[in-house]
């Protein structure tokens, strides 16, 4: 709508320079350079990735930290975030690739225990509703971490415990579901993803991400058997339930943390649609005439379940236009129509060095957002 006044900008991060709450500082910046006297609500956004405790308390959540373990066992500092009895927990937070240090990998070893310590710290603080946002992990151990952390007991043949980490799944002989945390049979968890891959096979988890965590092929084969045979220990522990849950969506996300999700009750839904309720986003799109998304890169994976896209489906459904400001565009306007976007805005259109729009991103959104104003709220 030419000569929109009221605004909202739902963005997520730039992922390597600028978070969510930045993207909507500097867009704020720069339109007001064009109209002053323009409305602007910020509401920053994430899909449950990295980014996502912040977006909550960037919506008004109280950020509370906690000691936990890292992938690779040392303790870290990690946040969620908690309003009322709802808390929102990002496995990131304490299982990503933001806690390895740079240039270090760990595929068959890294695990996913500090992120059950979280969940743990959400149900010690009274959470109710957990929003438990998975992706980013350096880990692909299938959440058994995360349940032993919440009262499972996986053992070997010998009845020792089973080694952290996907690789050591291969030594798993059973599996005691029986001490897990009662509190989670009352607690209503989400499980919020915006992969759905099965736990295994062609698409699963060691597959699809296992690459991106340091798995070369043989790893991949590694990780994939080990994380099949957790799946039939746990079918004779718990039931067919067990296995069912491997071949159901989001089984796979995040190192198959989402399996584990599954197993202790957690309902699955695109992360990006559960964030858009807990941050209450449809209160705030009622109040806008323009809404402006984006993400660091606006690509073909930006149309499966990613912010953007989310932002814009919501937007569209009440009749509100929308516009997307990106540091690269790889999607062509017709791809963006059907998404719902009606123009993208690109920091390269500005900046062609990707090197510099990466390094001062920051003015040269600003400047890009200068462009958004000018065509449409002047």
């Amino acid at each position: 709508m030419d000569g929109a006044r009221r605004v909202l900008i739902a963005a997520d991060k730039f992922k390597g320079s600028l978070t969510a709450v930045q993207v909507a500082q500097r867009v704020t910046a720069g339109l007001r350079r064009v109209v002053p006297d323009v409305e602007v609500a910020a509401l920053p956004v994430a899909d449950g990735g990295d980014g996502t405790v912040d977006a909550a308390v960037a919506a008004g959540f109280e950020r509370r930290t906690v000691r936990v373990a890292g992938p690779l066992g040392d303790e870290v500092t990690a946040a969620f975030a908690l309003r009322g009895d709802t808390a929102v927990v990002e496995m990131a937070e304490a299982s990503g690739l933001q806690r390895l240090p740079a240039g270090v990998f760990a595929p068959l070893t890294a695990s996913t225990y500090g992120s059950g310590e979280l969940l743990r710290a959400a149900l010690d603080a009274g959470a109710r509703t957990i929003v438990f946002g998975v992706g980013g992990s350096a880990t692909t151990d299938g959440g058994a971490g995360m349940l032993a952390a919440l009262g499972a007991r996986f053992s070997t043949a010998d009845g020792g415990p089973v080694p952290p980490g996907g690789g050591g799944l291969r030594d798993l002989a059973t599996a005691d579901l029986s001490g897990l945390d009662p509190r989670l049979a009352d607690v209503r968890l989400v499980l919020a993803s915006d992969v759905d891959n099965p736990l295994t096979g062609p698409k699963g988890a060691p597959a699809v991400y296992g690459p991106q965590k340091g798995a070369g092929p043989d790893d991949v084969a590694v990780l994939d058997a080990a994380l099949a045979h957790f799946a039939q220990v746990l079918e004779r522990a718990v039931g067919p339930r067990a296995g069912e849950y491997a071949s159901a969506p989001g089984a796979g996300a995040a190192g198959g943390i989402g399996y584990g999700a599954l197993i202790v009750g957690a309902r699955f839904r695109p992360g990006i649609e559960v964030m858009l309720d807990v941050l209450g986003f449809g209160a705030a799109l009622a109040q806008a005439d323009l809404v402006i998304t984006g993400e660091g890169s606006l690509d073909e994976q930006t149309l499966h379940g990613k912010a953007p896209a989310g932002v814009a489906a919501a937007a569209r459904a009440a009749g509100k236009e929308v516009v997307a400001v990106c540091g690269r565009l790889a999607l062509p306007p017709e791809a963006l129509g059907r998404a719902g976007i009606r123009r993208a805005y690109a920091l390269t259109d500005v900046e062609p060095d990707v090197a510099k729009c990466i390094a001062d991103a920051g003015p040269i959104l600003e400047r890009t957002a200068e462009r958004v104003a000018r065509d449409f709220l002047s």
